[in-house]
């Protein structure tokens, strides 16, 4: 089992509180084998967070994931629509990280933070591994207004 928690990524923090956003997928930075295999999906997520992008969203989930939390509860192909192609004009002000990864055998989960200038969400993340591949099988998530 593998246990990464925000101390060991203490420099995940560093990086995005320097600024760039696109710093924040660098959590997984110096991980290797299937820790890094975990990472791909929750990376190409804050990616779609970062750029609006909702390619990165499909890249990220198994199409039938849930993503649910408060009064939302979405699938997929609902959760996309929120993206709409560009960076959020305060994008610069954002800063994404991963904060836990928890990997046994074919399942792990993650905790991302996203900590934006008027809100906070907390995303709790559940993978599975098929075929070779990681994707997020579910996402719960709280948000807390600042």
């Amino acid at each position: 089992m593998y246990n990464l928690l925000a101390a060991g990524i203490a420099g995940l923090s560093m990086l995005a509180a320097a600024g760039a956003a696109a710093a924040s997928t660098q959590g997984c930075a110096g991980a290797s084998g299937e820790l890094a295999a975990v990472c791909v999906p929750l990376e190409a997520y804050i990616r779609a967070h970062a750029s609006g992008e909702r390619r990165y969203v499909h890249e990220a989930f198994r199409p039938d994931a849930r993503i649910i939390g408060g009064k939302v509860n979405l699938s997929v192909d609902e959760f996309v629509t929120r993206f709409d192609g560009k960076p959020a004009a305060d994008e610069a002000q954002r800063r994404r990280s991963i904060e836990v990864l928890d990997l046994t055998g074919d399942a792990a989960v993650a905790k991302i933070t996203l900590d934006y200038p008027d809100m906070k969400f907390t995303d709790h993340m559940a993978l599975l591994k098929k075929d070779g591949r990681w994707l997020i099988a579910n996402k719960t998530f709280n948000t807390e207004k600042k």
